[in-house]
C-alpha cells in the first residue's frame, strides 16, 4: 500500500504538529506518521509534564489564534512586570534563582510592546500537544498512529518512508522523531556534541516526611542539585553516571540519591512516575540532507535546564514551515530553504552554549565552584539578571539576516493598527505583511493590493516614535525589512524577492481561509491549575508552597543512550 502527500512528518509530538500546521495553512498536503498508538504518556498531563513556553513561542501562538486555547482563556498579563519589593521567581541559572524584581524590563521597550504575548506562560506538554493536534485536525492533516519507520529512500524526485508493509511517498520529509531520531540516522546525518557528566531525575513520589527537604532550588555541596517543586515532585542532579537509564527508577535507588544530595534521612515510600536523563548535548551537523529535514530533538538535544528543548524545537517548526511551503508550491527563491539551516542552527548552538555553561557551574570540582561564585555575583546585579532573563525568555532573539535596522531579524512588535486591532491578530494566514506608519500614498496601497495575497497591508495607528515609515513582516512573524524613508514599491518588491519569486508567488501563493472562531475552544483536561505568570503556584498541592520558586522542566526520554 502506498500513500502520497507533498510532505511527510515523522513524529506527532508538539514540534511535528506545529510544523504540520504551518504547512497546512499554506495548502500543502501533509501526513504525520506517529510511532505510538496508545494514549499519551501519563506524565505529560501531570506536574512532571509542565513546560514553560517562552516569548517567541507565545508570540507565534498568539498570531495563529491559539493563545486563548493554550491558556484556557485565562487572563494573561498585558505588560512587563513592574518592579516591587521582595522576591519574585523569574527563572534560574544552574539552580541559582533569578529575582524578577531585579530585572530592568525597560531594556526591551524598543523591541517588545505590551500585549497578550509579552510574557512566558506555563502548560502541560499533554495540553500543548492537544491544542496543536486539534488545530492540525481542523486543517485536515492526517495523523496516522502506530507507524514505526523502518527505512527511508531519498531520490532526486521525492522521498519514500517505509513502515513495515506500508510505503509513504512525498516530495519532502521532516524528522521530528526525537533525540534518538530514526530519520536522522537513516539519512546519515552526524549528531555531534558533548558527553554527559551527571544523571538527572524527574520524579513523582511519596515521601514519609517531605518537609525534611527544603522547598525550591537547593544547590548541594557536592555539586549536585535538587528541586523540591511540591511535596511529591522532585527534580535532582547527581554527578554519578552509573545508573542504567533503561532500568526503572526504584524507590530504593531514588532514596539513595536524595539522601546523598540533601544530607537527610528522607524515606521514599513509593515512586509513582519517574524519568532519568543526562546532560548530553548534541546537534545535527546539518538540518537538511537532500529532501530530508530535521527539527526539534531530532536536530538538537539538551538537558532540561530552563525548558529550552521544546521552545527551540517549536521555533524550528515555525521557521521551516513557510519556507518549505514556498519550495513545495514553486515560488521559493533558490536560496530560501537554505536559510532554515542558516538561521536555526546558530540559534540552537547558542542554546547549547547557555546550557553547557550551567553544566560547568554545577560541577563538584573547584572550577565549577569558582564559576558558580562568579555567576552568583553576576545575578546580584541588575545587568546580570536582565541579561539572563533576556536569554532565557527569548527576548533577545535576533536573526542575522543582513539588515542594519535594529528591528530587522527580530520578532515584529504587536503594533496597534488604525482599525483598533493589533498586528498580531492579522498574521494568522502566514502571509508577508507590510505595516505602514504615517501618511501612505494611494500609489503604494494600489501597488500592494496588486501583490495580494502574497503581501498583506496594515496601517499602524499614528506615527512611530523612532521615525519608521514601514516594516515588512515574514510569515513567521520576523521583521525582514524596515525603513525610515518614504515607502517605495520597488524597494518593497526587492525586499520580498529576497525570499520569494515574483510574479510566480502571486499566482501560486495559497493560504487556508478560516475564521478564528472556527479554530478555537480546544477542550482538554487539566489535572492541576496553571497560572501563566512569574511566581507561579501549581494547584492545590502547591498551596503549602505558595510563593515558592517552582521549576518547569523537561522530562526527556529521547536523548541518545
Amino acid at each position: 500500500m502506498t500513500t502520497n502527500s507533498e510532505v511527510i512528518i515523522v513524529g506527532g509530538g508538539a514540534v511535528g504538529l506545529a510544523a504540520a500546521c504551518e504547512l497546512a495553512i499554506k495548502n500543502v498536503s501533509v501526513t504525520i506518521l506517529e510511532r505510538e498508538s496508545g494514549p499519551a504518556a501519563p506524565w505529560k498531563n501531570e506536574k512532571l509534564g509542565f513546560r514553560e513556553l517562552f516569548v517567541p513561542a507565545i508570540e507565534h501562538l498568539y498570531r495563529r489564534g491559539l493563545l486563548n486555547d493554550m491558556f484556557r482563556n485565562e487572563e494573561r498579563p498585558q505588560a512587563m512586570p513592574e518592579k516591587k519589593g521582595g522576591f519574585e521567581f523569574a527563572g534560574h541559572f544552574a539552580g541559582m534563582m533569578i529575582n524578577g524584581n531585579d530585572v530592568d524590563y525597560s531594556h526591551w521597550d524598543d523591541t517588545h510592546l505590551p500585549g497578550p504575548a509579552c510574557l512566558p506562560g506555563s502548560s502541560t506538554l499533554g495540553h500543548i500537544e492537544n491544542v496543536l493536534r486539534a488545530r492540525a485536525e481542523q486543517l485536515k492533516v492526517p495523523i496516522l498512529t502506530g507507524k514505526n519507520v523502518t527505512g527511508i529512500e531519498d531520490t532526486d524526485s521525492g522521498v519514500k518512508v517505509f513502515c513495515g508493509e506500508e510505503t509513504f511517498e512525498a516530495q519532502y520529509l521532516i524528522g521530528c522523531d526525537g533525540g534518538r531520531s530514526t530519520i536522522r540516522k537513516k539519512a546519515g546525518i552526524p549528531f555531534v556534541g558533548t558527553e554527559p557528566e551527571f544523571t538527572g531525575y524527574a520524579v513523582h513520589c511519596k515521601l514519609d516526611n517531605p518537609f525534611l527537604l527544603k522547598p525550591g532550588f537547593n544547590r548541594c555541596p557536592n555539586g549536585g542539585l535538587y528541586i523540591m517543586a511540591g511535596p511529591q515532585h522532585i527534580y535532582a542532579v547527581d554527578h554519578d553516571l552509573s545508573f542504567d537509564r533503561d532500568q526503572e527508577v526504584t524507590a530504593e535507588h531514588f532514596q539513595k540519591v536524595l539522601r546523598k544530595l540533601s544530607g537527610t534521612n528522607v524515606v521514599v515510600e513509593q515512586v509513582i512516575l519517574a524519568s532519568a536523563f543526562t546532560d548530553r548535548c548534541r546537534q545535527a551537523e546539518q538540518y537538511r540532507k537532500g529532501r530530508v529535514f530535521l527539527a526539534g530533538d531530532a536536530a538538537h538535544i539538551y538537558p532540561p535546564f530552563s525548558a529550552q528543548g521544546l521552545n527551540c524545537g517549536y521555533i524550528d517548526a515555525v521557521n521551516l514551515g513557510w519556507k518549505l511551503a514556498a519550495l513545495v508550491k514553486g515560488y521559493a527563491t533558490p536560496g530560501l530553504i537554505d536559510t532554515y539551516q542558516q538561521e536555526q542552527h546558530p540559534m540552537a548552538a547558542r542554546v547549547l552554549d547557555w546550557v553547557r555553561a550551567q553544566i560547568v557551574t554545577l560541577r563538584p570540582d573547584a572550577h565549577g565552584k569558582a564559576v558558580g561564585n562568579v555567576m552568583r555575583e553576576f545575578l546580584y546585579t541588575e545587568a546580570g539578571v536582565t541579561y539572563c532573563i533576556g536569554r532565557q525568555w527569548g527576548l533577545d532573539v535576533r536573526y542575522e539576516i543582513g539588515e542594519e535596522h535594529k528591528l530587522v531579524g527580530r520578532s515584529a512588535l504587536d503594533y496597534e493598527l488604525d482599525d483598533g486591532s493589533r498586528l498580531g491578530t492579522k498574521l494568522g494566514a502566514a502571509n508577508f505583511t507590510l505595516v505602514a506608519f504615517g501618511d501612505c500614498s494611494s500609489d503604494i496601497t494600489n501597488s500592494v493590493n496588486e501583490l495580494s495575497p502574497v503581501l498583506g497591508f496594515c496601517r499602524a495607528k499614528g506615527e512611530e516614535k523612532s521615525g519608521l515609515k514601514g516594516v515588512l513582516v515574514r510569515p513567521d512573524g520576523i521583521v525582514s525589512w524596515a525603513t525610515t524613508e518614504t515607502l517605495n514599491i520597488e524597494v518593497i518588491k526587492a525586499s520580498l524577492e529576497r525570499w520569494i519569486a515574483l510574479p510566480a508567488a502571486v499566482e501560486k501563493f495559497e493560504s487556508v481561509s478560516y475564521e478564528a472562531d472556527q479554530l478555537s475552544n480546544v477542550q482538554t483536561p487539566l489535572t492541576t491549575t496553571v497560572r501563566s505568570n512569574i511566581g507561579r503556584v501549581f494547584g492545590k498541592e502547591g498551596e503549602k508552597y505558595t510563593g515558592l520558586p517552582t521549576v518547569v522542566t523537561e522530562v526527556p526520554a529521547t536523548a541518545d543512550a
